[in-house]
């Protein structure tokens, strides 16, 4: 189990600290880094799968129609989630985008409710409706809704309710997903180098070695996050996921100096206090469960 907390740690402070890399590819456009993350990605997860001899029974899962119709759509929610997240980073809106990953668990449990029809407990409504002033209070404070925010909270949360559809592990899941947008981002690169304006033949190989290890910074901390779903109970999964969205906050905070006056203080605030109360209840009503013992 220890082992276990110590890979999801190590996957969600890669996460935290994406934006410190996606930050040293400013000269390249966001569509293009975008389009680029896809292509490695892709590659490095054909290589894992390779190299566990995995390729075999990976084909013959993704011949099911059905099972290409949700991944499809998982390809479009991804592409839109990691697209988002790569402007609003180049773009000096991190802190922005970390409340999007703040709020996501409330969006998921909401998704929940409207789509799959689960039923939530009294104590669940609260931080929900707490948190929804704190999305509130921020418009107000912006002067326009937090859209960067909401986009990657909605995206990535009916990108998890289709994936619980899906048949495949994270590691199939993920290649099959990348590989649908492969095609896409393969003619979009090669359309912008053929007009001058792509960057593989007119940047420095510093750049080129930066947007091939996207797709290591994409992997590595998947499959680290997968082997620690295995070990760890989902409740200490839930405890740890802040850990992301927090670094994400503080370096957009401290090491890019994202303006963070009082009232986004005051907003964030609410939306901790309210994320605070749903993972106490959470390990309240885990504790409160009998433990159901498999003689079998």
């Amino acid at each position: 189990m220890r082992r276990g907390i110590w890979y999801a740690v190590a996957a969600y402070i890669i996460w935290g600290f994406i934006p410190v890399y996606i930050k040293q590819l400013d000269n390249v456009p966001a569509p293009q880094l975008l389009s680029h993350r896809i292509v490695w990605s892709f590659l490095c997860l054909l290589i894992v799968i390779l190299a566990m001899t995995r390729f075999a029974a990976f084909g013959e899962s993704i011949r099911n129609a059905r099972i290409l119709k949700i991944y499809f759509l998982a390809a479009m929610l991804i592409g839109v989630n990691w697209f988002t997240y790569v402007w609003a980073v180049g773009s000096g809106f991190i802190v922005e985008a970390s409340l999007g990953y703040f709020i996501n668990p409330l969006i998921s449990v909401l998704l929940g409710v409207f789509f799959l029809r689960e039923r939530l407990r009294i104590w669940q409504w609260v931080p929900i409706f707490i948190a929804g002033a704190g999305v509130a209070f921020l418009t107000y404070a912006y002067g326009k809704i937090p859209w960067i925010a909401l986009v990657l909270a909605f995206s990535f949360g009916f990108y998890g309710m289709v994936k619980k559809k899906g048949e495949l592990d994270s590691l199939d899941g993920l290649t099959l997903e990348t590989g649908m947008l492969l095609l896409p981002a393969l003619i979009y690169i090669a359309f912008m180098e053929l007009n001058g304006r792509g960057v593989v033949f007119h940047a420095e190989v510093s750049t080129i070695m930066l947007l091939m290890g996207a797709g290591v910074i994409t992997v590595v901390p998947l499959l680290m996050f997968a082997s620690a779903v295995k070990k760890i109970p989902l409740t200490t999964i839930g405890i740890l996921q802040y850990i992301a969205p927090t670094l994400q906050f503080l370096v957009g905070v401290v090491i890019y100096k994202e303006p963070f006056n009082l009232s986004k203080l005051i907003g964030f605030g609410i939306i901790w206090f309210a994320l605070i109360i749903f993972g106490i209840e959470s390990w309240i009503h885990h504790k409160a469960q009998p433990v159901v013992i498999d003689i079998e």
